[in-house]
C-alpha cells in the first residue's frame, strides 16, 4: 500500500510538471535605439532636408517590438503603429535594407531552427535555416532591469562596416572609393539575460544564452525589454511564418548585395536624384 501510495505522488509530480512545462509562455515587450553617425554633403541638399531625413531615420531605428515566446520557440515582430508615413521630400530616396534581420522572426530552439519572413523591394522572402552556436562568454556582473536580475553576457563577432555607419548617399563623386573601402570589422555585442525566465531565447536574432535576454547592445544598437508579462490570460500561439519566396540565409545575403548593386548603377543615370541607402545588420 505504501510503495502504491509513493508511485502514485511520483506520477502526480511528473504530471504536473509536464502540464507547468505546456502551459509556460509569455510575451516580452523590447525598445530599440540606434547611434547615428551621418554626414550629408551641405552642397547636395539644404538644412532643412537634412533635418527630415535625420528625423526619419531616428523614427526608424526607434521601434517597439514583441516577443512570443514558450519554452520550444519564439516569435519576434514589430508592434503595429498607425503613424503617417514619412518621406524625405525633395529628390531623395531613401532605402532602409536589414540584411541580418526580418519583418518576422520565427526561432525553434527544440529544432535549432529559425525563419525570417522579409518584405524588400516590394517581395517577400521567407529565409529558412539553421540556428548557429552563438559564443556567448559569461560573465559574474549583475544589474537589475525591472524586476529581473540579469547577468551580463558577451562575444565577438565579424560584421561588415563601412563609412559613415554604413550608411550612404548615391550621388557622391567619393561614393565608389567609400564601397570599396567597406570592410570587416570585429564588434562586441553585450546582453543581460535573466535566469528567472528559464529559455535561452532573446529578441532579434539573439539566443543562446541560459534565461532570456533582456538588454543587447552592439555598440550602435540598443535593444532592451521594457515589460514581460508571464503565462498571460488569453492564451497565446506561436505560428511559424509561410509566407514569400524560400531561400537560406546565404542566398538571400547575395541577392540583397545584387540588388543594391544594381539600384546604386540604375541612380548613377538619374539627374539630380541620390538614393540614401541605409544598411544594418551585416
Amino acid at each position: 500500500m505504501k510503495i502504491k501510495h509513493i508511485f502514485l505522488t511520483v506520477l502526480a509530480t511528473i504530471i504536473t510538471t509536464s502540464a507547468i512545462g505546456q502551459e509556460f509562455q509569455g510575451v516580452a515587450t523590447y525598445k530599440t535605439k540606434r547611434k547615428l553617425n551621418l554626414k550629408l554633403d551641405s552642397t547636395q541638399m539644404n538644412a532643412d532636408m537634412q533635418k527630415r531625413i535625420m528625423e526619419r531615420m531616428k523614427k526608424q531605428f526607434e521601434k517597439t517590438y514583441k516577443l512570443t515566446f514558450n519554452k520550444e520557440s519564439s516569435i519576434y515582430k514589430e508592434e503595429e503603429s498607425l503613424g503617417a508615413p514619412q518621406t524625405t521630400g525633395g529628390n531623395v530616396r531613401m532605402i532602409m535594407v536589414d540584411a541580418r534581420g526580418g519583418d518576422i522572426i520565427y526561432k525553434n530552439i527544440k529544432e535549432n531552427r529559425y525563419a525570417k519572413q522579409n518584405d524588400v523591394f516590394g517581395k517577400i522572402f521567407l529565409v529558412k535555416d539553421n540556428l548557429k552556436k552563438l559564443n556567448w562568454k559569461l560573465g559574474s556582473e549583475t544589474k537589475n532591469i525591472g524586476d529581473y536580475t540579469c547577468y551580463k553576457a558577451t562575444m565577438k563577432r565579424m560584421q561588415r562596416v563601412a563609412p559613415m555607419g554604413s550608411i550612404s548617399l548615391n550621388g557622391d563623386r567619393d561614393m565608389d572609393r567609400k564601397e570599396t573601402e567597406a570592410e570587416m570589422e570585429e564588434i562586441t555585442i553585450t546582453a543581460w539575460y535573466t535566469p528567472q525566465v528559464s529559455i535561452n531565447s532573446g529578441p532579434g536574432n539573439y539566443y543562446g544564452l541560459p534565461g532570456l535576454i533582456l538588454e543587447v547592445n552592439d555598440g550602435i544598437e540598443t535593444v532592451i525589454c521594457s515589460k514581460i508579462v508571464m503565462n498571460p490570460k488569453n492564451k497565446v500561439h506561436i505560428v511559424e511564418p509561410s509566407k514569400g519566396k524560400v531561400m537560406t540565409q546565404e542566398k538571400f545575403d547575395i541577392l540583397i548585395e545584387k540588388k543594391m548593386k544594381e539600384m546604386r548603377e540604375r541612380n548613377k543615370g538619374r539627374r539630380g536624384g541620390h538614393l540614401l541607402e541605409v544598411r544594418v545588420g551585416g
